[in-house]
């Protein structure tokens, strides 16, 4: 398993925040997450033979949010 902590802004509210945490959970591989909307950062693990990071990142860019790693 490996963790990563990427930085989300555009997040605006605790709706925003249940948004990005349940579109990261339902992705394959993806093991937990945690979602804060202050700092605006989401901490991912995930099982790294089943997705990779960029597939993070495009998952929360298509959702409407801007990303980078953390």
């Amino acid at each position: 398993m490996q963790t990563v902590t990427l930085k989300v802004s555009g997040m605006t509210c605790g709706g925003c925040v249940n948004s990005v945490t349940n579109l990261l959970k339902a992705i394959s591989g993806v093991t937990d997450v945690t979602v804060t909307l202050t700092p605006g950062e989401a901490s991912i693990q995930y099982d790294e033979q089943l997705v990779l990071p960029n597939q993070l990142i495009s998952a929360i860019k298509d959702a409407g949010y801007d990303v980078d790693l953390g």
